[in-house]
């Protein structure tokens, strides 16, 4: 009785030692995975500070060319040339209340402009 209770729990022992390993396996494939994606966030943050300290601020609209509009999220050649068009501009809300860009696209850059 003795030796099959020690069998019993030797064969245990070594299912769970078999179960462990595979969950080991699968836990350094995951740990290796969001590694690699925080690698990649991290390089993403890195690319951002580095673009908002060599930024001399806001874009001016009256001032600035086609190709630094162009580099502003969302606008397409045909925002710009408008934007251009128009010029000059008192503020920088004119470019909705002349109906130059939509309300979403001036809230994605608006941070990113000014007017001096």
């Amino acid at each position: 009785m003795r030796n099959l209770r020690l069998a019993l729990l030797a064969y245990t022992l070594l299912l769970v030692g078999c179960y462990d390993s595979r969950n080991t396996r699968s836990l350094q494939q995951n740990t290796a995975d969001v590694t690699a994606a925080a690698k990649r966030s991290a390089g993403a943050v890195a690319r951002g500070v580095f673009e908002g300290l060599t930024r001399k601020g806001p874009i001016d609209l009256n001032r600035a060319s086609a190709a630094d509009l162009g580099k502003l999220p969302g606008l397409t050649d045909a925002d710009v040339k408008a934007i251009i068009k128009a010029r000059p501009y008192d503020n920088t809300s004119q470019l909705i209340k002349r109906r130059i860009l939509s309300k979403a696209k001036y809230n994605a850059i608006k941070s990113q402009i000014g007017v001096k």
